[in-house]
């Protein structure tokens, strides 16, 4: 299978949907990690390989440094989900995907916040890299 920005771009929307298919039936204010848990049994039930909290090598001058890079989600070594669950989303919480995403050398990410009364309209960024602009 060749990867494309319309694959990667309909597995955002397959993803989009596990969130608020979790959204949906556990609602907002919970903990993150109830969040977490629930979209892996989401994830598992859509077929998707996932890693969770993967811990991402930080090269610094030549030299990786150990210091517990960990996104929540790697989904199909393709997108960055990041899922928060707080008041608002933040320039801090958009920069920590954006660069995990550049750190992996991934094309998107996706940035979601469960404390939101809609999901779709409310709760969720994405955001590309130059990797993505290079797929036809």
């Amino acid at each position: 299978m060749e990867i494309t920005q319309k694959y990667i771009n309909e597995l955002t929307y397959k993803i989009t949907g596990a969130c608020i298919e979790v959204h949906k039936i556990v609602g907002p204010g919970l903990f993150e990690n109830v969040y977490h848990e629930c979209l892996k049994k989401e994830l598992d039930l859509l077929k998707l390989q996932y890693k969770s909290e993967l811990e991402i090598p930080l090269n610094y001058k030549g030299k990786i440094i150990n210091c517990k890079v960990k996104c929540d989600f790697l989904i199909e070594n393709l997108i960055i989900l990041e899922i928060k669950s707080v008041t608002d989303l933040n320039n801090v919480h958009r920069s920590q995907t954006i660069n995990y995403m550049n750190l992996l050398k991934i094309p998107k990410s996706i940035l979601v916040n469960f404390n939101v009364n809609n999901l779709y309209y409310e709760g969720h960024e994405t955001f590309v890299s130059k990797y993505f602009a290079t797929l036809k």
